[in-house]
């Protein structure tokens, strides 16, 4: 009996031993995959040693948590990277430097307010990290951000991705019949073996084209020159279309030699041999997701090479020859953070827009637009803003690219993939649209039927139509044009007015009716003020005044007569000598404002020419008739209030035309 348990105990010692070295050379295994990158297979083998470590050794736990955790992030699986920081945290340890990765993890799953919480527990130790910090102005901006979307609309493009990644999309002419991108699908000729890094087939460059009914083919890789057994991607052209930029990612005996950029050079129609760029001396360094400027001068990767502002930063070599390029050159800490800063593209109008999870955004990699300032005495600066939602999203948002001239395009996100893999989504500006309408109408607001309205846009439109049989005109604006009307009809003035759409974004209606006064008559100059008895203007009169210096300026031909009128109280030498200076007081504010006086005539009536009264007076007041003549007869018959309303109408001032071919000839 006593034999019996002594072999019991030995067996139960053998099998803990035993186990405790299959627990050590598991973890050695999975150790090994992480410190070599290969972050998808590390992940199920800690995954499976987490429950075997005993609650007790929290500093084991502790570490293949956190390990686990960033093997998920790093191959963004963000919901089980957060679950694996989770349980990190229920070890109560004092360690602190993963809360910076748990941050940026609880910030891509939208959870903003507990990653608010784990970048304050990290800054407790590391006060001045800047990626930190900025991750407190993130998750307390997001919510106003949200509050004021950019005007861009944003799809899937279901016609360019597959079950696997599609990312990285470039627009490969002007006028968007060709689209290469990044694919992890299946490719024939370069092999099916999924990469231990990201845990999907490495990555080729595809190309798809319009047909001639204008329906995207499907897409097809690129010949061997340019896709190999390795990892190929994010890629550009130079400004001709005869070269090609891209990355690639080669391994060697199981270890990867990092990103490097290389180039193909067009030969009728088919892509040479790729060769490496030498950006840089040191093998090790990585360079990635090329991008020419439009003026084919530089060319622009993501490295992490030193001297730069930690993770990967945006760089920029000069172009010597097709063979050589200049040191490269940091952009600076306006485009750079601690964080990284990736895929680097152009817009044709030479903005730089590139991808960072260290500036602001709403989490993961956003996209950022930066517009050079230069600067006579140092460097050049950077105007850096975020693209904002619906472009950017709680995900990694990336490798934007535009059709050329247009605020239309593509880029790429893994927002709401369960699986984390990356999509292609098109973007683009709503249709805005703009409509100009309204009437010609003469000074009693009666229909102009013959009228002609001119609009001409500082884009070259010069556009010339009649109105309608009731008065009225339409016509359709483009965006961020300054335009000029004018409207014209036989036997009235012009007039013209300026209309602008820059800087409008919502699609409406504007009316505008232009009003012509007629040229065979007197016209009334509405609200002209006089203080009792005086002729100085009231400044009230300022706006119907500057409306006649418009006139007059539409008009450069014409010369006209003031003409002031007074009431029936006063003697005639005293109405005609103040009718006259009243005259004259619009006349010398006329030439004052620049209208040579030699078009302007002074005229003062008094009392001589009473009102007629016409159809709009007769239905404005109901003691008056169409017909009626206001003169003292008529006045002295009325009331009180009536005969002050009857001067009221007399004391005018009006325009008359006297000549239309001032300075023709």
């Amino acid at each position: 009996m006593k034999f019996n348990k002594t072999v019991i105990l030995l067996s139960l010692l053998t099998l803990a031993l035993s186990t405790s070295c299959s627990l050590s050379q598991q973890i050695k295994k999975a150790d090994r995959k992480y410190d070599m990158g290969e972050y998808f297979a590390a992940a199920p083998l800690y995954k499976r040693i987490m429950p075997r470590i005993p609650a007790k050794n929290k500093a084991k736990r502790l570490e293949i948590a956190v390990k686990m955790a960033n093997c998920y992030r790093l191959t963004n699986q963000n919901v089980r990277a957060e679950a694996a920081y989770n349980t990190a945290v229920r070890q109560k340890t004092r360690d602190w430097e993963f809360y910076l990765p748990y941050a940026e993890v609880l910030r891509k799953n939208e959870k903003y307010k507990e990653a608010r919480s784990a970048y304050l527990r990290y800054l407790r130790h590391d006060s001045a990290n800047v990626q930190a910090l900025n991750g407190i102005i993130s998750c307390d901006s997001v919510r106003s951000w949200l509050k004021l979307p950019s005007e861009y609309s944003v799809k899937k493009a279901a016609e360019f991705n597959s079950r696997r990644g599609d990312f990285s999309p470039v627009v490969g002419d002007d006028t968007n019949e060709i689209l290469y991108f990044t694919s992890s699908r299946p490719n024939a000729e370069t092999g099916k073996k999924n990469s231990a890094i990201t845990g999907i087939r490495n990555n080729d460059i595809f190309v798809a084209r319009r047909n001639a009914s204008g329906k995207w083919e499907p897409a097809t890789p690129l010949p061997a020159q340019i896709n190999t057994e390795f990892d190929e991607g994010a890629c550009c052209f130079s400004n001709d279309g005869k070269v090609m930029y891209f990355t690639r990612c080669r391994y060697e005996a199981g270890e990867t030699l990092g990103a490097e950029i290389y180039s193909s050079q067009r030969s009728g129609g088919e892509w040479m041999e790729a060769k490496k760029l030498f950006l840089v001396k040191d093998s090790t360094i990585s360079t990635a997701h090329p991008a020419m400027s439009p003026d084919d001068k530089y060319l622009y990767f993501s490295s992490d090479r030193e001297g730069g502002f930690g993770g990967k930063d945006i760089w920029r070599s000069e172009r010597i020859s097709d063979a050589e390029w200049g040191v490269p050159e940091n952009l600076g800490e306006k485009i750079n953070t601690p964080g990284d800063e990736m895929f680097p593209s152009f817009a044709a109008d030479g903005t730089l827009y590139f991808s960072s999870d260290g500036l602001p955004g709403f989490g993961g990699l956003d996209i950022f637009k930066a517009q050079r300032v230069e600067q006579k005495d140092q460097k050049d600066d950077w105007i850096v803003k975020n693209m904002m939602s619906p472009i950017n999203s709680g995900g990694d948002d990336f490798g934007i690219s535009f059709v050329r001239r247009k605020q239309t395009g593509y880029f790429s996100s893994n927002r709401k993939e369960p699986k984390g893999w990356d999509k292609i989504y098109m973007f683009a500006e709503p249709v805005v649209e703009f409509e100009i309408r309204g009437k010609v109408l003469d000074n009693n607001d009666e229909i102009i039927q013959d009228a002609v309205v001119r609009i001409v846009g500082d884009n070259g439109s010069n556009v010339k139509m009649k109105v309608k049989k009731d008065g009225s005109y339409s016509y359709k604006l483009e965006r961020g044009i300054n335009y000029v009307m004018q409207a014209s009809a036989r036997g009235y003035l012009n007039e013209k007015n300026e209309f602008s759409t820059i800087g409008l974004t919502k699609t409406r209606a504007f009316d505008q009716n232009f009003i012509l006064p007629s040229v065979g008559k007197p016209q009334k100059i509405d609200n002209i003020f006089y203080d009792f008895g005086k002729y100085t203007l009231n400044p009230r009169s300022e706006e119907a005044l500057q409306k006649l210096v418009k006139m007059l300026t539409d008009n450069p031909h014409i010369t006209i007569e003031i003409g002031a009128h007074t009431d029936m109280v006063g003697s005639d030498e005293y109405n005609d000598d103040l009718s006259l200076k009243r005259a004259q007081s619009v006349v010398n504010f006329l030439i004052k404002a620049g209208i040579e006086k030699e078009r302007l005539t002074a005229k003062g009536y008094g009392k001589t020419v009473p009102v007629t009264v016409d159809e709009e007076l007769a239905s404005s007041y109901s003691f008056l008739k169409e017909g009626d003549v206001l003169n003292e007869e008529f006045i002295s018959r009325l009331s009180e209030k009536n005969r002050e309303i009857a001067n009221q109408i007399n004391r005018r001032t009006e325009m008359r035309v006297l000549k239309m071919t001032y300075k023709m000839y």
